[in-house]
């Protein structure tokens, strides 16, 4: 399996955030539509025996990964009369690139929020988007069903770009297949009112493979003792250190899409995993590992009681990375 990175650019609001287990989501509903059911459940088969055919991340702005999420104690500690509050520097989510090669102790110092990695320092704005129901008896809103509602939609920069990475298994579904798939994503629309022109955006460029291994972006050989997290993950059982890994938990309440919305029962069950930005350290580090985490559900251990076969990505593409095991002076 090989890392590639995608370059995204907006095309109209959002309703739901470009994270990586919802993408994945869409893209199977997308395959099934491209390439039929017989072959999605062919690139299925093993999933959730740590056998994925494609992981995706969530999308970050353009030549940026997240800030790993550790206690402020790790990091240098500012030395002038000047420097940022702690307010300020909990603003600070957004890791170039090329400050990857640098300690890692001055990564919050070269990191950067929201205004800084938009042009023209334009963060995203959520609006709410009016919405109500047409009584075709009195031909006007009213009460119950009809009370009119509000839903949150998040507009960028007409120029912002983002990154979006996939770990893929090119033997089981090309580079071309999945190109095609995300292009036809785009194009209708990711996530909630995409059938109202929510959730477009454009590829922007060619596929990059292995953009975060080499090039001084990543350490080396003995020197990475633990993994960055591109995506929400579920790191249970993977024998991680339960001292020297770090993380934020979110609860994915999930909902099916496409045709299954239709089913009568399109929630899931509540799914916990850690968010983007986690720092999990392994008894042992793999220098060829490319994603960590499990495949959920299947018939075993359902997350879906409409439809028992639906899996939920647990996994997340990773970078090495040497986290310090000492406090920073």
């Amino acid at each position: 399996m090989q890392t590639h990175r995608i370059t995204l650019r907006p095309l109209s609001a959002f309703g739901t955030p470009l994270a990586g287990d919802t993408l994945f989501g869409q893209l199977c509903w997308t395959l099934r539509h491209q390439l039929g059911n017989v072959r999605l459940n062919e690139l299925l088969h093993g999933y959730t025996s740590c056998q994925p055919f494609a992981v995706l991340s969530d999308a970050f702005p353009a030549d940026h990964v997240p800030l790993p999420h550790v206690p402020s104690e790790l990091w240098q500690k500012p030395t002038t009369a000047d420097a940022p509050d702690r307010k300020l520097l909990k603003k600070r989510k957004w890791l170039p690139l090329a400050a990857m090669a640098k300690p890692f102790v001055q990564w919050q110092s070269l990191a950067k929020g929201d205004a800084d990695v938009a042009p023209r320092a334009a963060t995203p704005i959520e609006r709410a988007q009016p919405h109500n129901t047409i009584n075709r008896q009195t031909g006007t809103t009213g009460e119950g069903q009809f009370t009119p509602y509000t839903m949150p939609q998040i507009w960028f920069h007409p120029a912002m770009q983002f990154d979006l990475y996939v770990v893929l298994d090119d033997a089981r579904l090309s580079l071309a297949e999945f190109s095609a798939a995300l292009h036809y994503m785009g194009q209708v629309g990711f996530g909630r009112d995409a059938s109202i022109g929510l959730g477009k955006f454009a590829l922007v460029g060619d596929m990059v493979s292995n953009s975060l291994r080499g090039g001084g972006t990543a350490p080396k050989g003995d020197m990475a003792n633990s993994y960055l997290t591109l995506g929400p993950c579920a790191p249970q059982g993977q024998g991680f250190c339960p001292v020297r890994s770090t993380y934020q938990v979110a609860t994915r309440f999930g909902r099916h899409g496409d045709a299954a919305v239709q089913s009568g029962q399109p929630f899931k069950r509540p799914v916990l995993l850690a968010k983007a930005g986690a720092v999990f350290w392994p008894e042992s580090l793999e220098s060829t590992c490319h994603f960590i985490g499990q495949g959920l559900g299947g018939p075993t251990n359902p997350v879906s009681l409409a439809m028992p076969e639906t899996v939920q990505q647990g996994y997340a593409p990773v970078v090495a990375i040497s986290r310090p095991v000492e406090k920073a002076v």
